[in-house]
């Protein structure tokens, strides 16, 4: 799969493509990785736009690669307007699950910010965030939230 670099304001990411060019995964860096070309065209523009908040959606479906529920779940998730958010239960509710499956689905969400997974929370605070609690997500989720003048 070609991978590009993109300097993202809240971290450094990768961005891999198939072989039709179409965007199958979105990985957060701690460091910029030099050996990747960088994204330019389309996403670029896409990811430049939000960044500078001018976009406030992505028109991209949610990826076909994970399993029906979790299908379902982002897009659930993909739906959730720009600086709002919901909770893992409230998305559980919907879709007659229980919370935990609802945060195991947002974890292995494959293109952050384009299915904001962000927007999700925890009912007692900020949830954890791309399957992880440790503070170098945490950190981008509290980023994107603040980006998007979210409250939470």
């Amino acid at each position: 799969m070609p991978s590009f670099s993109y300097h993202a304001p809240c971290c450094p990411l990768i961005l891999e493509f198939n072989q039709q060019q179409q965007l199958q995964a979105i990985h957060w860096q701690t460091t910029m990785t030099e050996t990747l070309p960088k994204l330019t065209g389309f996403w670029a523009q896409q990811l430049d736009a939000y960044f500078s908040g001018k976009l406030q959606a992505f028109n991209y479906p949610p990826s076909s690669a994970g399993t029906v529920f979790q299908q379902r779940v982002w897009q659930v998730i993909a739906s959730i307007p720009y600086g709002q958010v919901v909770t893992y239960g409230d998305i559980a509710r919907i879709l007659g699950s229980a919370a935990r499956a609802v945060g195991q689905a947002c974890g292995k969400n494959p293109l952050p910010i384009i299915i904001p997974c962000h927007r999700v929370v925890s009912a007692s605070g900020l949830g954890g965030f791309s399957l992880s609690n440790n503070s170098f997500e945490l950190n981008i989720k509290r980023w994107l939230l603040t980006h998007e003048g979210a409250t939470w």
